[in-house]
């Protein structure tokens, strides 16, 4: 018996290389000739295109293609780009035997002899069906979340790179910063924080809390575009990498401007509240106060009373008379007290605030030194209110006299009337509405914010001891809240003080002033003892009087009130009186005019023949006269 073993038989290279080929099954390696037939097939294209080596040996290879790619000649042009370039590589639809379709990376490779002689093409076809869902399935997400992130307008969201340049931008960035993406993207973010941020160093430390803890959250103050500044927002998260490497920032910012305006609303009206529940609480308290004190010197006024009649001449006199006018002076501060707490009686009537004002002209005049510049500015279309006129006039006055004190150097001291229209919460306390607004403002030292808040609080007063009871602001607060209006101060140390009255407009005005039933006279006089003559005998009348001393002071007048009766001289320094009157009668037709002289009228009339457009009374003048001249003036 022969053991021997029979020797192995010894493979070429070339054998090697066959069975190499033959045994890969995750590529289709195979060969075509010169024309694109199939010459060769390993167990890699069987498996991938469904083939068996002896059903496609020979065929060409243009039946792995799609129909769509064989009616463009796809086939044709691969092969002739790998014999032009020396490769063609490719992905694209492939079909399988069964008809179906796959995803296949394809590389052709022209196979040529020692004599340049073209043997044919090494093909080499890869699936990558899976391959290409996992990417189309990964661009799918990406694109759905880049239009989600793009989608959202309410958030700026945006990468940064390391360094903090913008990298990318969505449509909130830009509604909210005014940036488009091209004009942002590679700006360093700090463009959005303010110039105090920048020089405090405030981008560098919000990336680096980031960098150190993964997240820096805050609200501030950011700029736009057009330079607007806005309340934000703002989140920044470090993004790393899948070796844990710093690769940027993700800024989520969000404009909070709205919000913030909404929470300092809301603190104000806190404020207001507060302040109003104090007023009305201190208001409570005085004019339980102020009632009782009344009842007591109704007792100690009795029993002077009483003195006064037993009194034995033993010197008595001097000591009672001090003290009732102790007495009256308490009453008078128990008034004061009664209007802060607003229980004083009023005698309200509809009234036009620039009559009054007018006609208590003079006397806000002498209340201020001369160092003060004094101006009134009224409107003529200002709405009637209904008011108590005695106490406005004594509102008004208290006004004048705290400006004229904070002015000791004098300045500039002005009463302004105007309609105004209230929008809802425009004015604390005060509901929407047609309102008149009386305003006395001041060049003086002004106020700081603690003092305003308590201006208005009785016996409160920044003026030396003895030099005022602190209850003048309190006192006007008082009776225009009670008159159903409001006060407001503005003021800051420095910049002088306008405190504004707010009063209801009448009822049933229409959008237009309406004029009560009290005609306003101007008495032109250079006399002064005429003057104060004529204005007695018009008050007498129930009119209400402004006065001039010459005709450049009338036209004045005439042109900022509402005047229904012009009574001048004749005979005056400059423009005359006639003169005047023709000013006035092509100036304002509505006026009446009254013309008075000590010349008889014969003798006018020779000087001038318009005289007698005009109603006339001869000097000296009564009361009878100044009535018929009324009835007879147009």
């Amino acid at each position: 018996m022969n053991n021997s073993v029979a020797p192995k038989k010894k493979l070429t290279d070339e054998q090697r290389f066959q069975y190499l080929i033959s045994g890969i099954s995750d590529y289709a390696i195979y060969m075509l000739d010169p024309e694109g037939h199939v010459s060769s097939w390993n167990a890699g294209a069987q498996r991938f295109k469904g083939y068996l080596a002896p059903e496609i040996l020979g065929q060409h290879f243009s039946r792995f293609y799609t129909p769509e790619d064989r009616a463009v000649d796809l086939p044709k042009r691969a092969l002739a780009t790998a014999l032009t370039e020396g490769k063609y590589e490719a992905e694209g639809w492939r079909m399988r035997q069964d008809g179906t379709r796959f995803w296949a990376s394809v590389v052709i490779d022209p196979i040529y002899d020692e004599h340049r002689t073209l043997l044919g093409y090494a093909k080499i076809t890869r699936d990558i069906t899976d391959k290409r869902q996992a990417e189309q399935a990964l661009r799918a997400s990406e694109e759905r979340f880049r239009l989600l992130v793009q989608g959202v307008t309410d958030y700026a969201i945006y990468m940064l790179a390391p360094d903090g340049t913008v990298t990318n931008w969505n449509v909130g960035a830009e509604r909210i910063k005014g940036y488009s993406y091209d004009e942002i993207v590679g700006q360093h973010f700090s463009t959005f924080y303010t110039d105090e941020d920048r020089a405090g160093g405030l981008p560098a430390r919000a990336l680096g809390t980031a960098a150190r803890e993964g997240r820096y959250e805050s609200e501030g103050w950011r700029v736009r575009k057009d330079g607007t500044r806005f309340w934000a927002h703002v989140v920044i998260d470090a993004v790393h990498g899948d070796m844990g490497e710093l690769i940027g920032f993700a800024k989520i910012t969000r404009d909070l401007t709205e919000k913030k305006k909404a929470d300092a609303a809301l603190a104000e009206a806190n404020a207001a509240l507060f302040q109003a529940q104090k007023m009305e609480s201190i208001g409570q308290l005085t004019g339980g106060i102020a009632h009782d004190f009344n009842n007591l010197l109704s007792v100690i006024t009795s029993g002077l009373e009483l003195l006064t009649l037993k009194r034995d001449g033993n010197g008595d006199s001097k000591t009672l008379d001090s003290m009732r006018r102790a007495v009256e002076r308490a009453a008078t501060l128990t008034q004061q007290l009664l209007a802060f707490a607003r229980q004083q009686p009023l005698q309200p009537e509809t009234r036009s605030v620039n009559r009054l004002i007018s006609g208590f002209e003079s006397v806000l005049r002498r209340a201020v030194n001369a160092s003060i510049d004094f101006q009134l500015r009224l409107d003529p279309q200002v709405h009637n209110t209904v008011i108590d006129s005695a106490r406005f006039e004594s509102a008004i006055l208290n006004l004048v006299v705290n400006a004229r004190d904070a002015m000791p150097d004098g300045g500039h001291l002005q009463i302004e009337t105007a309609n105004v229209d209230l929008a809802e919460r425009e004015v604390r306390g005060l509901a929407p509405g047609p309102y008149v607004r009386v305003t006395v403002s001041d060049t003086g030292t002004g106020m700081s914010p603690e003092t305003a808040a308590r201006a208005f609080e009785p016996f409160y007063t920044t003026k030396e001891v003895g030099k005022g009871t602190g209850l003048g602001l309190s006192q006007v607060y008082g009776f225009i809240k009670q008159s159903g209006g409001e006060v407001v101060i503005g003021t800051s140390p420095g910049e002088g003080t306008a405190i504004s009255i707010f009063l209801p407009a009448a009822p049933g005005q229409h959008g237009s002033a309406q004029r009560d039933n009290t005609e306003l006279v101007l008495i032109v006089e250079d006399e002064p003892d005429l003057m104060d003559v004529a204005v007695a005998l018009y008050i007498s009348m129930g009119y209400e009087v402004v006065t001039a001393s010459d005709a450049r002071e009338a036209k004045s007048l005439l042109d900022s009130r509402e005047v229904d009766i012009l009574f001048t001289d004749i005979i005056m320094p400059g423009m005359n009186g006639l003169e005047l009157a023709a000013y006035t009668s092509q100036h304002h037709p509505q006026v009446k005019i009254i013309l008075a002289s000590g010349y008889p009228l014969p003798a006018l009339k020779i000087e001038d023949a318009k005289l007698s457009d005009f109603a006339f009374v001869h000097k000296p003048y009564r009361l009878s006269d100044l009535a018929r001249a009324l009835r007879t003036a147009s």
